[in-house]
């Protein structure tokens, strides 16, 4: 083996191979410090490269993957088919937004239903994780729990003879292996835990789920290759000030990638949202001017929600645009389209637009109801009572039709909602104002 001289940055663990000033991954100024890497010598060719050779695929045996359930039917349907031996799933999520109560619940369902379920956790002690299982109601014979940050742990773990059937690590960035260099939470460290753990599972069929930081822009924390190395990649959103959570799944090789699952916070955890559909528009006053509902599709769900609108005269030099729950930058390009196409003064006006029930959405139905609850309040005049609207509004002024619209059609039937406003009844925005408000500029 050789050795090297290299800098590490002591703040973020990058590594640079000559000295400089300013960290080129954090740009923080005179924080590299020299350290020896050991390089070593690349495997040799031969025998051992001969086990390398390509194979033909249809002469390999089938894998079959002997799913179990989790213990809950829309985790399980979120999944593909439950929990797969040997897989590794990473979940990341804001700080306090209900990850560890929600892997710990997992743990005990599985320890329930007779499987071992592994709880590491390199942030609590013990005595904390068990008054979090106490509250829970999940003190249980087959839960186990750890509290280390070292990765040899938590392969000692997984060498037993009876491995676990779960192995919870909360979280990534906390632990440390000894065969690199590196703070805990290093891009160095992380990738090596992870690589450490992913193999070893996959050998012994533990599941296993790592649980990630985010970073400011609600990114999952560490090197972009950890969403490569595992199997599936969930997301945990929602606002703290609500009691709502979407559990989404963005990356997954044993089903689809675009399902989600509604959780409610409550006293004894997170509970499942059996129907919601109608979770977010909770009690609403259609007689109300400024107010629309909508249809909109996150995944393959459609969500009944209520986007309001509030225009009122401004005294500021520039009127203030603020939108919650989509876009601020859509709700300008809506309102420069109003301005241009239907030759609406908004420019004198203050304009505030949000989503009700803490949800946030990207999805473009929203902008037929944007403009209709922006019209409302600026006529003052509210909309026909159960009327729904979706559609996307380009930069002409056209309607245009959106994704899963036979979802929203049907959707909107089941909650007896008509009529119903999209690019096939209005399709530009002028017959929109039209049927709404008559003949009105």
């Amino acid at each position: 083996m050789k050795t090297k001289e290299a800098y590490r940055c002591s703040d973020c663990g990058a590594q640079a191979l000559r000295w400089q000033g300013q960290c080129p991954s954090c740009k923080e100024w005179n924080t590299l410090e020299p350290i020896t890497v050991t390089k070593t010598k690349a495997r040799p060719v031969g025998a051992a490269a001969a086990r390398d050779k390509p194979q033909q695929l249809h002469k390999l045996e089938a894998e079959s993957f002997a799913s179990r359930t989790s213990g809950m039917e829309s985790l399980d349907d979120l999944l593909g088919s439950g929990l797969i031996p040997g897989a590794a799933i990473l979940l990341g999520g804001e700080p306090g937004i209900g990850k560890s109560t929600l892997l710990l619940q997992l743990a005990g369902i599985q320890a329930k239903l007779g499987h071992i379920a592994v709880y590491l956790s390199g942030e609590e002690s013990l005595a904390q994780l068990k008054n979090r299982a106490e509250r829970l109601d999940l003190l249980i014979p087959g839960l186990l729990a750890i509290a280390t940050n070292k990765v040899e742990d938590a392969l000692a773990v997984l060498d037993q003879p009876q491995p676990p059937g779960l192995l919870i690590v909360d979280s990534v960035q906390t632990m440390v292996s000894p065969m690199v260099e590196g703070i805990p939470g290093s891009v160095s460290q992380v990738r090596a835990v992870s690589a450490e753990l992913v193999e070893k599972t996959k050998k012994t069929g533990t599941t296993l789920i790592l649980v990630g930081h985010v970073t400011k822009d609600g990114q999952i924390a560490g090197p972009k290759l950890l969403e490569h190395m595992v199997d599936t990649v969930l997301y945990l959103e929602g606002d703290r000030k609500h009691f709502s959570r979407i559990l989404r799944v963005l990356k997954n090789r044993f089903g689809p990638s675009d399902e989600l699952v509604v959780f409610t916070m409550k006293e004894q955890g997170l509970e499942v949202v059996a129907d919601p559909a109608t979770f977010f528009l909770g009690v609403r006053d259609p007689s109300l001017s400024g107010t629309a509902m909508t249809m909109a599709v996150d995944g393959q769900r459609p969500f009944a929600v209520e986007v309001q609108a509030l225009v009122s005269k401004s005294f500021l030099t520039i009127p203030r645009r603020t939108a919650l729950g989509f876009d601020t930058n859509r709700l300008n390009l809506l309102l420069a389209v109003l301005e241009k196409r239907l030759r609406l003064n908004l420019g004198g006006y203050d304009i505030y637009a949000k989503i009700t029930g803490g949800l946030a959405s990207r999805d473009p139905g929203l902008d037929l109801a944007v403009i209709s609850a922006v019209m409302s309040s600026f006529y003052d005049q509210p909309l026909p009572e159960s009327s729904v609207y979706w559609g996307e509004v380009d930069l002409n002024g056209q309607v245009r039709p959106v994704a899963a619209h036979d979802i929203r059609v049907k959707q909107a039937g089941r909650l007896g909602h008509n009529p119903i406003y999209h690019s096939g009844t209005c399709p530009t925005l002028a017959d929109l104002q039209r049927l709404l408000f008559g003949k009105r500029g």
